[in-house]
């Protein structure tokens, strides 16, 4: 646990961490854009190539890929969960003496105070956690593949959480260490339930990964409240301003996905009732008895 806890928070490499778009790689603006701009372009002629050339409904074979992408994003989400939650316990315990008197831990989990810089192991962390975005993009392309189509949400969704994590970063932006504790608990179990399914074993009998996903969204909405509550008792929080686009932003995503889950409940309900259907009409088949011959 030693070892793990310095690998993780007190390496020097992530103690003088310092967000700069000069060191860090992927923090101009300009590849901000681009690089979305590119997982946009790729999706649709991707989707386009397919309903072309492929045979419609045949999917494109993809093997063991897709399952191997969800063990790495399932062990990369559990190691940015445990290194931003020792981040923060060492921040806490180093700081708290400057701060103990006017705000609590939780507090500052949701509040950063005016003039917080991005540098340090939190943010190191948050940084692991935006290039770890672009890790999350190549699930579109198996969609894609697998069912030749072209799902507006997960487009609006990656391109829309790749832009909050680089402004909280960008910002220096409140209430992100929650945000990615959060998001990176649900992606561990999420990722690591569809390597479970991905491998052949049996499913949840309940659309799981749909669950995990409302249930992450609740949390979220919980904490934009929590800090817009803070910001007007306690004086302040840092990076309000991106905070009230990111409340915008997820406002949208939560719209989006409540239609999308609407939708998927209903086509879980058609399904499961026609096969209640067939299952019936099977047992109301008259059977014939053995005959000897």
């Amino acid at each position: 646990m030693t070892a793990v806890a310095y690998f993780l928070s007190q390496h020097p490499s992530i103690i003088t961490f310092r967000w700069s778009h000069s060191q860090s790689w992927g923090s101009t603006w300009s590849f901000l854009a681009t690089s979305i701009a590119v997982y946009l372009t790729l999706s649709s002629l991707f989707h386009l190539f397919l309903s072309l050339l492929v045979k419609r409904g045949r999917p494109v074979p993809l093997g063991p890929i897709p399952a191997l992408h969800s063990l790495i994003m399932s062990i990369v989400s559990a190691v940015i969960f445990t290194g931003i939650l020792l981040s923060s316990a060492a921040e806490i315990k180093e700081t708290r003496w400057f701060w103990r008197r006017s705000k609590t831990p939780f507090q500052w989990l949701l509040c950063f105070p005016l003039g917080t810089r991005p540098s340090g192991r939190v943010f190191f962390w948050s940084y692991i956690f935006y290039l770890s975005r672009f890790l999350h993009m190549f699930r579109t392309f198996f969609i894609i593949f697998r069912t030749r189509r072209l799902i507006f949400f997960h487009l609006f969704n990656n391109s829309i959480l790749t832009i909050m994590s680089f402004l909280w970063l960008e910002f220096s932006q409140s209430f992100q260490v929650l945000a990615i504790l959060f998001t990176t608990l649900v992606y561990s179990v999420v990722y690591g339930y569809r390597f479970w399914t991905g491998i052949g074993l049996p499913s949840a009998c309940f659309p799981f990964v749909l669950n995990c996903q409302i249930l992450l969204l609740g949390f979220n909405l919980v904490s934009h409240v929590g800090v817009l509550v803070l910001h007007l008792v306690k004086g302040g929080c840092n990076g309000i301003g991106a905070w009230v686009l990111n409340s915008v932003l997820n406002g949208v995503i939560l719209l989006l996905f409540l239609k999308f889950y609407v939708q998927s409940r209903r086509k879980y309900r058609k399904q499961a009732e026609e096969r209640a259907i067939v299952k019936d009409k099977d047992l109301r088949k008259p059977q014939i008895p053995f005959l000897p011959k």
